[in-house]
């Protein structure tokens, strides 16, 4: 037997099953009809799996081990690896951790999932620093929630996006996206899609075009941009997004250019995302592989 799979097994073997997954597991199997030569070992692997998706605590080398089983890696392509929770009358944490399982390049995969958990991990121990702080102080309200969502996922990209919202009196939400070649298995940043960086102005152009759009035709809508009637509430006007501003490619091959809570607008108005038109950039892409 391979030595990964030795490796899940053994690991597998050391965790608690709870009592129910038996009944589970038999159920389904014999809704399919395997053979019962096969159920110890079909046992196993679908305990694995289940763990996995309630956020069993495993390492990241065990994980990437589990996606090389034969008819597993076609299916699983991200799952929960590991959950930190948090559940108290002022103080709440759900912080779940993202883990990626099905690319070829493993190098890339590693480090995505490294990268995924480091930053979970961050978040909880600075929860776990503040809550406390806050109940030697005998008052306070702290919230944390983290979670993920895939965006995009066909033959040629796949996309993730990871949210975090802050509670402390009033909520912060930020976003991250990570957007994947999948025939290249590479990580694709804003500037390696452009000749040069005209597209900084040219986005930033047509967002605000977009802002002011979405204003005339909604009065609940407003974004921190100059218009035609002066404001004198507005301290802050966006002018350009970063260089290497969040973005996604989305499951129609178009740019989506991600704005966090209080980045653009007033904090009702939450994440802002704007779908930038591809003819609008279409002189400045180095290519139409990924955006069409």
């Amino acid at each position: 037997m391979d030595n990964q799979i030795k490796k899940i097994i053994e690991d597998y073997n050391k965790l608690p099953i709870p009592e129910e997954l038996d009944f589970v597991v038999s159920k389904a199997l014999k809704k399919r009809k395997i053979r019962r030569i096969r159920y110890q070992w079909i046992s196993g692997v679908c305990a694995a799996a289940l763990f996995f998706v309630i956020g069993i605590n495993v390492n990241v080398n065990i994980a990437n081990a589990f996606s090389a089983i034969p008819g597993v890696d076609s299916i699983v392509k991200v799952l929960t690896f590991r959950e930190y929770k948090v559940d108290e009358q002022t103080y709440n944490a759900d912080i779940k951790v993202p883990i990626i399982t099905n690319l070829e390049n493993k190098e890339l995969e590693s480090t995505l999932n490294e990268k995924y958990l480091e930053e979970n991990k961050k978040l909880y121990d600075e929860f776990q620093t503040e809550m406390e702080s806050l109940k030697q102080s005998g008052e306070g309200h702290l919230g944390v929630d983290t979670g993920f969502e895939v965006k995009t996922d066909n033959a040629e990209l796949f996309a993730i996006s990871r949210y975090v919202v802050n509670t402390v009196g009033s909520s912060s939400t930020t976003m991250q996206h990570d957007t994947i070649d999948k025939k290249n298995q590479i990580l694709l940043s804003l500037p390696m899609l452009f000749k040069d960086d005209r597209y900084i102005s040219i986005i930033s152009e047509n967002i605000k075009e977009q802002m002011r759009s979405q204003m005339k035709a909604d009065k609940d809508m407003f974004y921190w941009i100059s218009t035609d009637e002066p404001n004198e509430d507005l301290f802050y006007q966006f002018e350009n997004i970063a260089k290497d501003q969040d973005f996604y490619i989305n499951d129609k091959y178009q740019l989506v250019i991600s704005f966090n809570k209080y980045d653009v607008a007033p904090g009702y108005m939450g994440v802002r995302e704007f779908i930038i038109p591809t003819d609008v950039i279409a002189d400045v892409l180095v290519s139409r592989t990924y955006i069409k």
